[in-house]
């Protein structure tokens, strides 16, 4: 199985960075494991053109489309900041998740196709807030954002989430010996849906794939 263990936090050393730690050291023997920070990237986070003209990659990013294309399971983490995650990490998603590598719009009806499919994720957010806040009162728009309009929407599945908090800029959770133990369990019991399906996409973006 090839993992891609995707690191949103801006800054090194973090508590994403241990969670992805711990999630690594909890798979299953054999598991290849890809790990990338976003802040090691050098990439324009701005879709200039939007859809209408390709923005073209910077090396960085298409080195991680390989390794997003080449992978059965992508697992990102990252610390929830407004809502949202930080702003290198949602723009790298607008660069990176393109129409015709990642899905494809259908012409004449609203249908798409999910061109990630054979590929499940996980989602692991931490947060100051406590996540039953976030889903009681807020309805929690952050997992059902990414679960269903960016993973699921290009066909991960399934999309597991783990929302952790309280955690607070000065002070150590309390919970963290219980966290560890969720990431270990999530990273032990990893299952494509489909994994059947999934196909290589990236040559036939770039343009590369030859006819034999």
């Amino acid at each position: 199985m090839n993992v891609l263990l995707l690191d949103g936090h801006p800054e090194e050393g973090r508590l994403t960075t241990h969670l992805l730690d711990t999630y690594a050291a909890a798979l299953p023997a054999g598991a290849e494991v890809t790990r990338v920070a976003v802040r090691d990237l050098a990439f324009s986070p701005v879709l200039k053109h939007g859809y209408r003209q390709r923005t073209e990659w910077e090396p960085d990013l298409v080195a991680l489309a390989e390794k997003l294309d080449a992978c059965d399971h992508l697992v990102v983490a990252f610390p929830m900041w407004w809502g949202a995650e930080p702003a290198a990490l949602k723009g790298l998603i607008d660069r990176l998740f393109l129409p015709k590598f990642t899905f494809a719009y259908h012409v004449g009806d609203p249908w798409w196709d999910k061109l990630m499919q054979g590929r499940s994720a996980d989602l692991i957010a931490t947060m100051d807030t406590p996540p039953f806040v976030i889903r009681w009162y807020h309805g929690n728009p952050l997992v059902r954002r990414w679960k269903g309009q960016i993973l699921g929407f290009c066909g991960f599945a399934p999309v597991r989430t783990l929302s952790l908090g309280p955690v607070g800029e000065n002070t150590p959770p309390r919970n963290i010996a219980k966290w560890e133990a969720r990431v270990a369990k999530m990273a032990r019991s990893i299952r494509q849906k489909a994994p059947q399906k999934k196909q290589a996409r990236l040559a036939a973006f770039l343009g590369k794939e030859t006819n034999p």
